[in-house]
């Protein structure tokens, strides 16, 4: 039977992915409202993830989906025939939509709507960024062991003097402090987060402030970033990477952890933008160095992208584990949106859409540096 014009160019794009509508693997669509089809077509990746939370299509498998999409380039394909608003690019390049005065509306709408969900999701220490698998089995041992990657990294001893950038629920700043008794100011825009952090971790040496990282001055042995750089923005990259020059004593290291993309961009999907990081980009590996020349030198740079594939399907089953006791909190547009986060986010890493990197950068060059296969260690 043939369908409209709409339902022949989005089966087409998917058929380039080997995505069937109404097939019957896990992969496949079954659209359950006709109007699916014009929707995508007018409003495109927005429309897609839209029309999910509205109930008016299925996938079994969305990861697997994904995975299918990204890897077959249909988001590049789908460009030629579907025409969405350029508002976002446009934005993008005059506004500077992470600006002082935007700084802290991401912590409002994303990292502050309830720390029950985080705590149902993430691992006992509230780690919300990439973990480090190489050696461990489960979430809770491979987020440990990420933190204590970034501890051997930057050389962590004894009372040296940290700064955590964005530092969520203090995952690092817990095991910092606790097993290595590292003196700490982690810097968050998440009034949730940082009440957290101050009710979870009785360090004395333990200080958070909600505050922009524009207002950071102080000396520190080292600092840390992980999963924050992504809300920064390109056309603050620079300010970013002369807050940390300006913060970092002469000999120090600093560690950033974020998410990257393969090409330089500025700006981020709009489903994602709207529904669940306000404002945020991915930033390239040109943008990142960029940033820095001449501030910064870089010492090493390593890539686990792959990782975060695992890690996001560890909180997706977590999230699915504990939704019954969530759900009188959360509405079920808001479970088909978290889903569909989730799920997007594993397919793309998994397709190599997007990476993730720990990045080590020193203010002045350090001696005495050496590396095996898969660590970089400080001597001593």
């Amino acid at each position: 039977m043939s369908g409209s014009k709409e339902e022949t160019v989005i089966r087409k794009l998917l058929d380039s992915a080997d995505i069937k509508i109404n097939g019957d693997r896990p992969w496949d669509i079954q659209v359950l409202n006709s109007g699916f089809y014009q929707r995508v077509l007018s409003g495109g990746s927005l429309a897609f993830g839209e029309s999910y939370m509205d109930g008016w299509w299925e996938c079994p498998a969305l990861d697997r989906m994904f995975t299918r999409l990204f890897e077959n380039r249909v988001h590049e394909k789908a460009g030629t025939v579907i025409k969405s608003a350029p508002w976002a690019g446009l934005k993008a390049l005059v506004l500077n939509a992470q600006s002082r005065a935007k700084a802290f509306v991401v912590g409002k709408r994303h990292y502050d709507i309830g720390n029950d969900l985080f705590l149902a999701m993430l691992d006992r220490d509230m780690n919300y960024s990439c973990a480090y698998w190489c050696d461990a089995a489960t979430l809770e041992d491979a987020q440990r062991a990420k933190v204590e990657l970034i501890c051997r990294k930057i050389g962590l001893k004894p009372g040296m003097r940290v700064l955590d950038i964005g530092c969520g629920w203090g995952g690092f700043i817990k095991h910092a402090a606790c097993e290595h008794g590292a003196r700490i100011l982690g810097v968050t825009v998440s009034r949730e987060q940082a009440e957290y952090v101050k009710a979870e971790c009785c360090e004395p040496d333990v200080r958070v402030e909600l505050m922009d990282y524009r207002d950071l001055n102080g000396a520190f042995d080292a600092v840390v970033s992980v999963g924050m750089f992504e809300h920064v923005g390109h056309k603050n990259y620079r300010t970013y990477m002369r807050t940390v020059h300006r913060c970092l004593k002469p000999k120090g290291l600093f560690l950033l952890q974020t998410i990257g993309g393969n090409r330089s961009t500025k700006s981020l999907d709009p489903w994602v933008e709207k529904y669940i990081f306000p404002n945020a980009m991915l930033p390239s590996a040109r943008q990142i160095t960029e940033a820095a020349e001449g501030l910064l030198i870089l010492e090493d740079w390593q890539s686990f992208g792959h990782y975060y594939d695992k890690t996001l399907m560890a909180w997706y089953h977590n999230f699915i584990a504990n939704w019954a006791r969530l759900k009188a909190n959360y509405s079920k547009r808001f479970y088909r949106m978290w889903t569909y986060y989730l799920l997007s986010c594993a397919g793309g890493f998994r397709a190599k859409m997007n990476q993730l990197w720990q990045i080590v950068f020193s203010n002045e060059g350090i001696e005495g540096v050496f590396r095996n296969s898969d660590h970089f260690f400080v001597s001593e």
